[in-house]
């Protein structure tokens, strides 16, 4: 059976690598961003692309859309906005969001489509650039059996682990809550590195010691000695969509009337510390913040911190 044809929204960090990587698996696709460098990327980067003007000219092309967009309101204007994709999809077309999307606004935006014959399936990733572009990324699925069975070759052809997780919206509710669990663990970490760095340990040896003992995680195994200690401060993540995705977990949290105190703390000092930051900074700068607020660089050796 032929590969149907699929169109790409957003093409940043994570969605060229991602439809390059569909385009190698054999998939013809048209593309789109609102940046015209980005297009012209996209051109110069995937043989055989065709580009669009519009979002409403991805779905005439396609049978299938992704979107990799900032959040669910991008999605949303995306989708059913003024040459949306709403605006040029077939009935029996899908939508594919890989988005870290709001759960509710995911909800809206499939009953729409529904409206018009238009299934959805919400699937955000975990596996950061780095997994884009080896196609080792994980999907954290929503939406009904036989809409998540049509995209199975797209994500085979992106990642390497799929976990279906409940009905529309389902991905997206495990995507913020993963994060919001990365965002404590990687703040905590930090913490532990600058007490360790006052009272003279070299914090390369205590990121080793971590990832052979319990404390490892993500984190010390990806992101201080690569990022951190080599003062790269480099993750293409942003800070700011780490904060969204927080506040997305507690939203949901306050809407079931669930005390987590711990996050909710949590989410008011990354808020502090992307304030800090400034807009368009790396999450890895939420270390530059401590460091800052302590009087502690985490650099590498022994000497104790002055």
């Amino acid at each position: 059976m032929a590969n149907p044809p699929i169109g790409f929204v957003g093409l940043g960090v994570m969605g060229l690598p991602m439809a390059s990587n569909l385009a190698k698996a054999g998939f013809s696709l048209t593309v789109y961003d609102v940046d015209p460098a980005a297009l012209d990327r996209a051109a110069h980067t995937i043989k055989g692309v065709s580009l669009a003007k519009s979002p409403a000219e991805v779905a005439r092309a396609s049978e299938i859309v992704v979107t990799m967009l900032p959040s669910g309101r991008y999605v949303q204007e995306v989708t059913l906005g003024e040459n949306g994709l709403i605006h040029g999809f077939r009935e029996g077309s899908l939508l594919l969001d890989t988005s870290s999307s709001e759960p509710w606004l995911t909800i809206e935006t499939a009953r729409k489509l529904a409206e018009q014959g238009v299934a959805m399936v919400d699937a955000p990733v975990s596996g950061a650039q780095i997994g884009a572009q080896t196609a080792q990324l994980v999907f954290m699925v929503g939406g009904e059996a036989a809409a998540v069975e049509r995209v199975k070759p797209l994500f085979d052809a992106m990642g390497k682990q799929v976990f279906h997780l409940g009905g529309i919206g389902a991905g997206h509710t495990m995507k913020c809550l993963n994060n919001m669990i990365t965002a404590m663990t990687f703040m905590a970490t930090t913490e532990g590195l600058v007490i360790g760095k006052k009272l003279g340990l070299d914090p390369e040896v205590m990121t080793d010691v971590l990832n052979v003992s319990t404390g490892m995680s993500w984190i010390s195994q990806t992101q201080i000695k690569q990022r951190i200690t080599s003062r790269k401060f480099d993750d293409a993540f942003k800070l700011e969509l780490m904060v969204k995705d927080i506040g997305i977990a507690m939203n949901l949290a306050n809407e079931q009337l669930i005390p987590v105190p711990l996050s909710g703390t949590g989410l008011q000092l990354w808020r502090a510390a992307a304030r800090h930051a400034g807009k368009g900074a790396s999450i890895s700068e939420m270390v530059r913040w401590v460091e800052d607020m302590t009087g502690i660089t985490l650099t590498p050796g022994a000497n104790p911190a002055d």
